[in-house]
């Protein structure tokens, strides 16, 4: 494996959000799944990129398609999910991130360009 990791294509705002939303959640909660047989699995999900009445999708997968999904997330032995971190913590975000930003000398970014999308 390699050293280094690379830029994210949207910005470390982007990689922020998309790690905020897992860093407290289950893999799928059971009241997202819609129905299941030995062929198929249908589950709820948010399109965060859709606005209104079409952000809430349903999906159907192969079983074992959403098995390999799914697995994705189950964390190796000796890992713990995290139940609280306190820097992203919605009440202290901002100045959090601004504050380690400038222990870190990293220029602050122009908000315009690197909001995610």
């Amino acid at each position: 494996m390699g050293g280094y990791a690379k830029r994210p294509f949207a910005g470390p705002e982007a990689v922020l959000a998309y790690l905020s939303r897992h860093t407290h959640r289950v893999a799928i909660s059971n009241r997202r799944l819609v129905a299941m047989d030995e062929n198929d699995v249908s589950f709820r999900w948010k399109d965060y990129r859709a606005k209104g009445r079409t952000r809430h999708k349903t999906m159907t997968l192969a079983a074992d398609e959403f098995m390999r999904r799914f697995l994705l997330h189950v964390l190796p032995m000796g890992f713990h999910r995290i139940r609280h971190y306190r820097l992203l913590a919605n009440a202290g975000r901002q100045q959090n991130l601004a504050t380690a930003g400038a222990l870190l000398d990293v220029p602050r970014a122009d908000r315009s360009t690197t909001k995610a999308r």
